[in-house]
């Protein structure tokens, strides 16, 4: 699993980059390090006899050093909250099979309605118009007049779909494939379908809905602004001449950061380092083909019964939990839980920022004299970012926020 070679070459092998855009991508920082990073030994040594996970032990162990490409998929359904770590290898296997009989069934009733879903292509012209009109598209047939108000809204956006796709991390080579980017955008087609209440945002192809509530919008807000005044809450307290400077360039809301939050990193980092930093994290419901740091410091262990139950799991009664359960947690959420912080917009990703803002805060406050030269300042970090150091700073940040926002 580790050579003694072992390094970015290893992991390019399991995301092969195509040879012309191999000039163009970011460097990639983050290497497999025997010891530290969760192999498939390690992994397997995770398990009990009946199937349930020793999650703490792996918690630990990708916080220290991600998780190996081999074993991410596999890995994910735990950090993701796909499965309880208690639950043995039966009830896994029964679950899954639900699922996918559930995708089956959404995945032909989209097909009734468009037939070219699920059929390995794909569309980026209009289907109707906006009187619902059917449109002659090849490939794509829509053989009446669309009344119902639902559908229509759903077969107006499918084609912004197909275009975002062919968009999508263009230098990987598992995207030449038509194939594979036909099955990226039947996942969004049929999720923005089931979940009408979100539908589509644009970015989602990104991380393929990694974040429900970023997405969620209204005539009024966006998700993801919740972050947002909570990185201008972190920042005010933490560098209180930094927040200032940014108020009086008009940039008090923290939008310049609005892509970062919603996307979480996927175009500051290389892909590979997005995979890494996304793992240390957690609490994300529904992902595709990318991220580990981040999704195991924010574990929580309720995930999988907010999913199942939303109204059964909390953590209010942290007063109840001992050493052992609170090992059950990722680092991020633990020192939450620890200091009685609750805000659920007290997200890992608003200090990764916060801590990229102090990285470049001298170069902010001397140079920049309006939003656009803030937007430049930190556009010049996109692939010049190292994901462990990140989020190690994002720690720290945390730590120093906690202790001011405590003091009367």
């Amino acid at each position: 699993m580790f050579g003694k070679k072992a390094g970015t070459e290893e992991l390019e092998a399991f995301y092969p980059i195509r040879p012309e855009c191999v000039a163009e991508i970011p460097k990639t920082r983050f290497k497999p390090r025997a010891g530290k990073t969760l192999s498939a030994r390690r992994w397997q040594a995770a398990f009990s006899e009946t199937g349930c996970l020793d999650i703490a032990k792996v918690l630990r162990r990708i916080q220290r050093g991600g998780i190996h490409p081999s074993i991410k998929g596999l890995v994910w359904e735990f950090l993701l909250g796909c499965y309880n770590p208690n639950s043995t290898l039966e009830d896994r296997n029964q679950l899954r099979q639900q699922r996918r009989e559930r995708y089956s069934m959404w995945k032909t009733e989209c097909r009734n309605m468009v037939s070219i879903i699920g059929r390995g292509n794909f569309i980026t012209t209009p289907i109707i118009t906006d009187d619902g009109q059917p449109i002659e598209v090849e490939g794509c047939r829509v053989t009446s007049a669309v009344s119902d108000k639902k559908v229509a809204q759903w077969m107006l956006i499918l084609h912004q779909f197909g275009l975002d796709v062919v968009r999508t991390d263009r230098a990987l080579a598992f995207y030449e494939d038509k194939a594979n980017q036909a099955k990226l955008w039947d996942v969004l087609s049929i999720y923005s379908w089931v979940d009408d209440d979100i539908g589509y945002v644009q970015g989602m192809n990104d991380i393929c809905s990694p974040m429900r509530e970023n997405f969620r919008c209204s005539t009024t807000s966006i998700g993801v602004q919740s972050q947002l005044g909570t990185l201008s809450q972190v920042i005010k307290t933490v560098d209180p001449q930094l927040h200032k400077h940014l108020e009086d360039l008009d940039g008090g809301e923290y939008l310049f950061a609005f892509l970062m939050l919603m996307v979480l990193f996927r175009r500051e980092f290389s892909f590979l380092d997005a995979l890494y930093l996304w793992e240390v994290r957690g609490k994300i419901p529904f992902i595709s083909s990318k991220s580990d740091v981040m999704w195991a410091m924010e574990y929580n262990p309720n995930i999988f019964w907010s999913y199942e139950q939303p109204d059964g799991a909390s953590d209010s009664n942290y007063g109840q939990l001992n050493q052992k359960m609170l090992k059950q947690y990722g680092k991020f959420q633990r020192k939450n839980l620890e200091t009685g912080y609750a805000d659920k917009n007290n997200a890992l990703a608003v200090f990764l920022v916060a801590s990229v803002l102090e990285t470049k805060n001298k170069q902010i406050l001397k140079e920049a004299k309006g939003l656009d030269d803030v937007v430049s300042i930190l556009g010049d970090i996109t692939g010049n970012l190292d994901a462990k150091k990140a989020c190690q700073e994002a720690l720290k940040l945390q730590n120093k926020y906690l202790k001011k926002a405590k003091r009367p």
